[in-house]
């Protein structure tokens, strides 16, 4: 075991996955601005909604998120092009921590994706050859690497399409019910209406996402369906690019196929006058990163989508350990509420304007979403203590799942403005489902 993770391979797949990972990340945050991303979820907002215990992070005022997102932009160059490679992804994996953690009510997966492979890359050797910092530093260059470098990639993209593929056996899903919401709620599109709007179609997407993301791994993995599989996963991503608008993920998934091809191929494909190593002794680089960070982080990774397993209640309704799960696109919730603030001296009701405050975006995830719906009642109540009043903060919520007949969501007799938030178990606020 220890001879296959540290045996030397050709390094040409983690220097195309370098390559490929900052011109993808530049056109995330290029992108961000040019679509006017940037301006909807950080410019125009009064505030955002951070993750919890982060409120302190928000946004930099007036235009300073849009210079925010062009530094990563430009670092992602960097990135790509090998130039100051530890202290340009470092930098480039903090601001995007930032701006991850700085809002969620435009939560993406594919966000925390970028998050991660940041970390993972940061630890591997990805400038050491067609760099800058190789053409600067000889020193450094590198034909080879050891094979767990190209594991580690392997791994990590294993872990989300297991979990994507165990969070889709569930009944909305199995029966079409959740792609017939998706589907036919795309617009735009008059020659696929009737492809859209066709049930067959509805069930035929629901099990080929399960198809697709339980089996592309292993069949990139053999040898004899690699090609093919990478054939399918071009179809599967472009299609989902083009009709659902889900940003870089489809490119970003498709660049992952070069730790699955031997070295020696990319080498020879994109790589021509790159010289094939001689080295074949044993490497013990990164010895010390791979036994004490990859394989507590690979833990981490591994228990996490398990959590709501382990809270009270059903996650596709309470949410409770939805977020880093894997959990994509999975259900459709929409969701009505009213704030309901009695002043604790007078017991008189006071009237706090919440649309005044919150932009269509964040209105829409304030009428599902417990924790978020938790932060603005904990916002009221600041608002009120400014003005030396105690308040008692109340909800009346109803959220639907998949079109289902809305239900009583939140305990309307919990003052929120004084409700904990637990972290790690059921908040009992929320409401089960029936």
């Amino acid at each position: 075991m220890t001879y296959k993770l540290f045996r030397p391979i050709d390094n040409a797949p983690l220097i195309l996955f370098r390559i490929f990972f900052g011109f993808l990340f530049a056109c995330e945050t290029f992108g961000a601005i040019f679509t006017g991303w940037v301006r909807n979820n950080f410019v125009i907002p009064e505030f955002t909604f951070s993750h919890i215990g982060m409120e302190w992070l928000q946004p930099l005022p007036g235009y300073g998120m849009y210079f925010y997102f062009g530094i990563m932009g430009c670092l992602s160059f960097l990135v790509m092009i090998g130039y100051k490679y530890r202290f340009s992804l470092g930098m480039l994996g903090v601001l995007w921590a930032g701006a991850y953690f700085m809002q969620k009510t435009s939560y993406n997966n594919h966000y925390y994706l970028l998050l991660l492979v940041c970390i993972l890359m940061f630890f591997l050797p990805a400038n050491a050859y067609a760099s800058v910092d190789a053409k600067q530093h000889p020193e450094i260059q590198q034909l080879s690497m050891p094979a767990w470098c190209s594991y580690v990639m392997i791994f990590q993209i294993t872990i989300v399409y297991f979990y994507a593929t165990v969070a889709k056996f569930y009944p909305d899903w199995l029966d079409g019910t959740y792609t017939r919401l998706l589907f036919t709620g795309i617009t735009g599109y008059p020659s696929m209406h009737k492809v859209f709007t066709n049930s067959s179609f509805h069930i035929f997407i629901a099990y080929a996402g399960i198809f697709f993301d339980g089996l592309i791994v292993p069949l990139l993995l053999w040898k004899r369906t690699r090609t093919l599989a990478v054939l399918f996963s071009l179809v599967f991503h472009l299609f989902n690019s083009f009709f659902l608008k889900i940003g870089v993920f489809p490119y970003f998934a498709l660049s992952y196929s070069v730790f699955f091809y031997p070295p020696e191929t990319i080498r020879s494909f994109f790589f021509k006058q790159k010289p094939f190593f001689e080295n074949q002794s044993y490497l013990t680089y990164g010895k010390t990163v791979l036994y004490w960070f990859f394989i507590p982080y690979f833990i981490v990774q591994l228990v996490l989508p398990l959590r709501h397993w382990f809270i009270k209640g059903d996650v596709l309704w309470t949410e409770e350990g939805h977020r880093l799960s894997w959990r994509m696109m999975l259900r459709q919730r929409n969701g009505v509420i009213r704030f309901k603030i009695m002043d604790k001296q007078t017991n008189e009701p006071l009237y706090y304007p919440v649309e005044r405050h919150l932009t269509t975006t964040q209105l829409e995830a304030l009428s599902n979403k417990p924790d978020i719906i938790w932060q603005m009642a904990q916002r009221i109540k600041e608002h009120y203590l400014l003005e030396n009043k105690e308040v008692r903060v109340y909800v009346d919520c109803k959220v639907s799942i998949n079109g289902r007949p809305m239900r009583l969501f939140i305990n309307p007799a919990t003052d929120l403005a004084n409700a904990d938030w637990n972290y790690f178990w059921h908040n009992d606020w929320i409401l089960l489902s029936e």
